[in-house]
């Protein structure tokens, strides 16, 4: 089978490392909309180099390796990469208008950015997701979460938001054909949430908030710069390099496709962007109903939770740690959606006086107990715990994980 890329960007071109690493595919066509640089061989050394991994034959094969990148053929647009056929692709940018058909592409992985939207027709003149089906592709699979811009519509029957390892198993081959792999915050999120619902169960976590100490991206602007027309954060046209800047994450609502009980949980999402190129971070801070104050939930609790699904149900993509990590450790780590900082978990229980007056649906007659106001209430300990989350928002956190999720979907169409 032939895999589809379209975009080549910072996803787009890690995306193409890992299966050229991986050997599932045995070609790969990506989409490019454009001619690169001077030449076919400036586009090699692009994909050859990379300024936060390095050379892609010494991320193979280690600081002996040779170069990976042969036979370049400019007139047919192809070059073998560590022995895998990859054609490029230059003239159309609409996606409704690649060549998928053509070249025998069946599944499609858009790394653009730029179609988002699931509920746009395929014929968009400005193009849309839907218009990768109309070029021939059976799947696409977005690197990014879906985002519908008429709020008035629904998310569309045949679009599924999956995050491998999690929920891919909600997976339906005749159904799905639009298929979004959420985001790296999304991904390293739902493995630090759900180890914690599965031991004790939704109803018990009151509320939860993350902020993600985010890494650049490509979004952001190098120089101040001043603002475009009609746009409203104005922070995003600061300097990056220069500021910590303040930013908004869908993860909470994307967090809600992936596991359906966090819709139950109360709970809130933000994103500081820091100057990095790379590893980021999750501050998870979860409030837990308590059995007892004398009994309580404390630090070597939460770490055993982390450890043991760690080592059994989520072994690969979730990883405990005690060790003391910096956020240049965690880059290139293999599959690690969530690297857990052990040393840093922390828990405070306490009680929380409830006026049971003052809860709506609820009489204080007869219960709880009297205050010299005459409102009854009731005590509850509850437990505030506190969780660090390493990914790499790159390529080990997100595109590996990505890649087993476009294998898994080809392998439920042969």
């Amino acid at each position: 089978m032939k895999l589809g890329i379209n975009g080549l960007g910072r996803i787009g071109k890690l995306t193409l490392w890992h299966h050229v690493a991986r050997k599932h595919f045995n070609e790969i066509v990506v989409n490019l909309g454009r001619t690169v640089g001077t030449s076919f061989t400036d586009l090699a050394e692009y994909i050859e180099k990379d300024s936060t991994y390095g050379w892609l034959q010494v991320w193979l094969y280690g600081h002996r390796a040779k170069r990976v990148i042969e036979n370049l053929d400019e007139k047919e647009g192809t070059m073998y990469i560590d022995g895998v056929k990859v054609k490029f692709l230059m003239t159309d940018r609409n996606p409704k208008d690649i060549k998928w058909r053509e070249e025998g592409v069946r599944i499609v992985v858009d790394c653009t950015g730029k179609f988002r939207d699931p509920t746009v027709g395929g014929e968009d003149p400005k193009g849309a997701l839907r218009g990768h089906l109309l070029a021939g592709a059976e799947k696409v699979i977005l690197s990014a979460p879906f985002k519908i811009k008429n709020k008035e519509k629904s998310m569309p029957e045949d679009a599924v938001t999956l995050v491998y390892g999690i929920n891919e198993e909600t997976y339906q081959p005749e159904k799905h054909h639009l298929i979004s792999s959420a985001s790296c915050t999304t991904t390293c999120l739902a493995y630090m949430m759900k180890p914690l619902i599965e031991y004790f169960g939704a109803e018990r976590i009151l509320s939860a908030s993350m902020v993600t100490v985010h890494a650049t991206t490509a979004s952001q602007s190098i120089l101040d710069r001043v603002p475009k027309e009609g746009e409203k954060d104005l922070r995003r046209a600061r300097s990056v390099f220069n500021n910590i800047i303040l930013t908004s994450t869908g993860a909470a609502d994307a967090l809600a496709l992936v596991i359906p009980e966090m819709k139950k949980i109360g709970f809130m999402a933000e994103s500081v962007r820091v100057p990095l190129t790379t590893g980021s971070l999750i501050i998870l801070t979860v409030n837990i109903q308590d059995e007892s104050i004398e009994n309580h939930i404390n630090r070597d609790l939460i770490n055993q939770i982390y450890k043991e699904a760690a080592e059994t149900k989520y072994k690969g993509y979730l990883l405990f740690s005690m060790e003391q990590n910096v956020s240049t450790d965690i880059i290139g780590y293999p599959k690690a959606a969530a690297i857990i900082e052990g040393r840093e978990t922390h828990t405070r229980t306490a009680t929380a006086r409830v006026d049971l007056n003052k809860v709506c649906g609820v009489s204080a007659e007869g219960g709880g107990s009297s205050s010299n106001s005459g409102s009854a209430y009731v005590e509850i300990p509850i437990t505030q715990v506190v969780v660090y989350g390493w990914y790499d928002n790159e390529l080990a956190s997100y595109t590996h994980l990505m890649g087993d999720l476009t294998v898994y979907i080809a392998e439920k169409m042969i």
